[in-house]
């Protein structure tokens, strides 16, 4: 999934090229890291990409060996709900029984190994006994994150070997922050990775029952699939689908979730200061791009350009310059970026978005 917009990252991440397209933490975009992970276990013409139609051109620059048709083009901007059933329907059309693994395109994964092998038990664990089983990869949680959605852990279902999938009674999206560290202390919750595995035919059936006029809508797509008015429909259906999360809509619903927890070294990359976190283990140093000069600060994240950007006597602060913006921003508050692009949008400062 690479159609999401990045908000947090501003102003690096913009409407024209958000995160999943950026070179946050490597020589490759989020997008290329994600799609070599999959290489490394997916035949090509099993891969898909899921984005929006305004970001079609820029995926196939980016990963020009994926065939044109593995590129599932979204008319607009909804919902995940929305998302994984346009998804949803294209697989179908081919297989019903297919098993889809829904990644989103902008999360780093340190320990891909965990993670193949996790993907391997999660087939298996539907294949024999997880019929119309959402599976989910839960994530041990560090800190009261309030932007994730927590998953309670459950009764245990299975075990393959040191890794164990459980039933999940609770799953919560985005808690406040006291429910969050409550979760944490109970020890009882992971995070949701928003990484889901599930069969086709599955997951349809959950939109009919949670989501219906979707369901409606997602079938006369299933159905217009291989013929000559296909994008017609799609363009008139896709549009009217609810505009809600998965999560939302179908996961904190229904009562066939799994949980399979595994250390994937995993990070959603949501904010700078998540951002930090992943490039800077020693809380006193800094994260620099570009060229800076210091004196006696502690805790930085320097995000350059072409200026060179000089810091003296600062403590927890996030800077980042960009060609036409530059943010200074208080390295525990970064969540509140997103707030700033609202009021952007909302004074029509449309091209600095």
């Amino acid at each position: 999934m690479a159609g999401g917009k990045g908000t947090r990252l501003w102003p690096i991440s913009r409407r024209n090229k958000p995160k999943q397209f950026q070179r946050l933490i490597s020589d490759k975009t989020m997008l290329q890291e994600t799609f070599s992970r999959m290489r490394e276990k997916f035949n090509l013409k099993d891969i898909y990409i899921s984005t929006n139609q305004e970001y079609a051109s820029e995926v196939e620059k980016e990963i020009p060996e994926l065939p044109k048709n593995n590129i599932i083009k979204e008319p607009i901007s909804r919902g995940t709900a929305s998302s994984m059933a346009l998804n949803a329907a294209i697989i179908a059309a081919k297989n019903e029984n297919e098993i889809i693994a829904q990644f989103p395109a902008d999360h780093l994964i340190k320990n891909p190994k965990a993670l193949m092998k996790a993907l391997d038990n999660a087939e298996k664990f539907i294949k024999t006994n997880g019929k119309d089983q959402i599976v989910t990869f839960g994530i041990k949680p560090n800190s009261p994150e309030i932007g994730f959605g927590y998953i309670k852990k459950g009764s245990l279902i299975e075990s393959y070997g040191k890794q164990k999938i459980y039933n999940v009674p609770r799953f919560v999206e985005k808690p406040d922050m006291a429910t969050a560290q409550r979760y944490i202390d109970s020890k009882q919750f992971f995070w949701n990775s928003g990484i889901y595995i599930w069969k086709a035919s599955s997951i349809i059936k959950k939109f009919k029952k949670y989501i219906p006029d979707t369901y409606y809508r997602l079938i006369r797509i299933k159905n217009a699939f291989k013929t000559l008015n296909f994008m017609d429909v799609l363009r008139k259906e896709y549009p009217l689908m609810d505009n809600i999360s998965i999560e939302y809509g179908i996961v904190e619903n229904d009562d066939k979730i799994a949980v399979l927890p595994v250390d994937l070294e995993w990070s959603d990359v949501g904010s700078w200061s998540a951002l930090k976190e992943v490039l800077v283990k020693d809380k006193k140093g800094h994260f620099i791009k570009g060229e800076h000069i210091d004196f006696g600060s502690e805790n930085l994240l320097v995000y350059g350009s072409k200026k060179l950007v000089t810091t003296i006597g600062l403590k927890d602060l996030i800077i980042i310059d960009s060609e036409d913006a530059i943010l200074i921003c208080d390295n525990y508050k970064s969540e509140l970026i997103s707030d700033v692009v609202k009021k952007l949008e909302k004074s029509g400062k449309i091209a600095l978005l």
